[in-house]
């Protein structure tokens, strides 16, 4: 379980850190809902807004996984893998670099996929 907490809590600082750059950035612009045609304050959304659609998903694999007796060794590639491609893709989106965007992309599906099919397999075997 501790393995997977490390995750837990790397990714929801995270979260934290990237809603509070909408918060700072919708006050500066004085735009309270929506982004008011703030390019900057868009990226800011959206990319905030990613990561909170993919996030909790896998910390529920991650967790469930640690429950399930999954050794903490996968907990951490898996986990660690997910967590760079979440900063990948939050540092490529917030900058518009198509290919941190897309590289943090791919490595987020991989984990994910990998945590699924293990999750999976150890329910039916």
């Amino acid at each position: 379980m501790e393995a997977a907490a490390i995750y837990v809590g790397i990714n929801i600082l995270l979260l934290i850190y990237l809603s509070s750059r909408v918060v700072f950035m919708r006050r500066s612009a004085q735009v309270s809902v929506g982004h008011g045609g703030n390019i900057e304050l868009e990226l800011r959304t959206r990319t905030h807004g990613n990561a909170s659609e993919y996030i909790p998903a896998m910390l529920v694999g991650l967790v469930t996984a640690a429950f399930m007796g999954i050794p903490a060794l996968w907990i951490h590639i898996l986990g660690s893998a997910f967590t760079a491609g979440r900063v990948l893709h939050a540092i490529g989106l917030s900058r518009t670099i198509l290919p941190l965007r897309a590289i943090g992309m791919v490595v987020t599906w991989i984990a994910m996929i990998l945590i699924a099919v293990m999750l999976i397999y150890h329910a039916l075997a």
